[in-house]
């Protein structure tokens, strides 16, 4: 094991993306190359009006974009974060440079302003990966095309050993002698058969456990990316099928089953996860989602074995699901969420969702409807970044309503701000708390 994990430490893929030497090497190899686009010029054409042209285009596309994503985009919920406002606007800078570069240049001067501007943009990436956090490496960068899923196999005839009362499925499980180390991820496809929502292609962990026969009857995470984002988001950035397979590892093959399941319809979609005019998906994920595992999977019955989770947009969902179908769902996990489901502004939410009428839209809303109903047979927790300015206060909004509706709840704050260097550790760390919630460990 030692050697394997050395041999990997040397290959180039493996380096880190967000600390360490490489992301400071694309930082100064793009700041110089800015200055260089910028100030390397012999001709007072290039002083006298070509940079500051530059300059100005630049200025106004940032302007006009920023403009765009607060008044009409949204492309994020809460707004754009700062820093990628930034960086973004240090890639058009780089991009209108080049531009007013290529005029009465030589092609050895063209290719060489081409090639300093890919570096601007290497370091506007890189610094957005660095906050966000979605690819610690290159491995996962290259995940989609690097990792192969499983053709899900089902197995619905296999025995099934269950929880007897008063006792946790650890303590009456015994893992056969050939129990496969690591479980596996299968590409699925689970229709709106009753909301009809058109959702892209999920994905499913089955554990070790599950590969078993007898197969203990395991409990289920619906699990919930953001907004932009996909199911494969957790595959692959997320590296959930590691964080299972370490967390089985250490409780004989026993881990939850995971669906991850899209609520969006595509990348850049905001569905709210409401039943709404916009998209049935609450019905989506309270009625079709369970319906398709029960058709396809050996599971655990009942609520206390069902767990909604999600980050960011995902955790608001999940907040949302635990109050709107609390039959269904005996636990959530909300990592990074809001305090409501939004479009920009509850205005311009209720609108959208339901023409404008507040009252179908406080029918639903989280807060509102804790407000009004007792949940003492829920459990929830809640994570968040200690440095997010944006959804901190949010979450703690969401945990004080959440312990004053009756819920078993907990809080926790995690070191940094918003995205995956939040959302990887942060489902890895609540496992064995998802898992004592539904009896499958003390």
């Amino acid at each position: 094991m030692t050697t394997v994990s050395l041999a990997l430490s040397w290959n180039p893929i493996d380096w880190p993306l967000t600390r360490g030497p490489i992301p400071r090497a694309v930082l100064v190899a793009g700041w110089g190359s800015l200055l260089f686009l910028a100030c390397y010029s012999r001709t007072r054409g290039w002083w006298r009006r070509r940079l500051p042209a530059a300059l100005v285009t630049a200025a106004a596309l940032s302007l006009l974009l920023d403009t765009a994503v607060d008044d009409w985009w949204h492309p994020f919920p809460e707004g754009t974060p700062h820093y990628v406002t930034w960086w973004i606007a240090v890639g058009l800078l780089g991009l209108s440079l080049v531009a007013f570069r290529m005029r009465g240049s030589t092609l050895r001067r063209r290719l060489l302003a081409v090639g300093a501007g890919a570096l601007v943009l290497l370091m506007a990436s890189s610094q957005v990966n660095r906050g966000f956090g979605q690819y610690p490496t290159g491995r996962v960068m290259l995940a989609p095309w690097l990792e192969k899923t499983q053709e899900l196999t089902t197995g619905k005839a296999a025995a099934t050993i269950g929880r007897p009362p008063g006792k946790v499925l650890e303590e009456v499980w015994q893992p056969p002698a050939d129990l496969p180390a690591k479980g596996t991820v299968s590409s699925v496809a689970v229709p709106g058969t009753k909301s009809g929502f058109e959702s892209r292609d999920g994905y499913v962990y089955l554990p070790p456990a599950y590969q078993a026969n007898p197969r203990p009857l395991l409990p289920v995470v619906v699990l919930l990316a953001g907004q932009p984002g996909t199911p494969g988001d957790w595959v692959f950035g997320g590296q959930i099928a590691d964080s299972l397979d370490a967390f089985a590892a250490e409780h004989h093959g026993l881990a939850p089953i995971v669906v991850m399941v899209d609520q969006l319809g595509s990348t850049w979609n905001n569905t709210l996860c409401l039943d709404s005019k916009i998209a049935n998906v609450q019905t989506f994920l309270a009625e079709d989602v369970p319906a398709w595992v029960h058709a396809n999977l050996q599971t655990a019955e009942g609520r206390k074995n069902w767990v909604i989770a999600g980050a960011s947009m995902g955790g608001t969902c999940a907040l949302q699901l635990a109050v709107n179908a609390p039959e269904v769902y005996g636990s959530f996990l909300d990592m990074s969420g809001q305090d409501e489901p939004t479009l920009g502004t509850r205005e311009e939410t209720v609108q959208a969702a339901y023409d404008g009428d507040a009252a179908k839209f406080a029918a639903v809303d989280p807060l509102q409807v804790m407000a009004r109903k007792k949940f003492p047979d829920t459990a929830g927790a809640i994570v968040v970044g200690r440095d997010d300015d944006e959804f901190r206060p949010q979450q703690e909004k969401v945990y004080r309503a959440v312990v004053e509706a009756g819920m078993k709840a907990k809080f926790d704050l995690m070191p940094g701000g918003h995205g995956w260097i939040i959302f990887r550790p942060g489902i890895a760390d609540q496992l064995p708390w998802l898992a004592q919630q539904t009896g499958m460990i003390r």
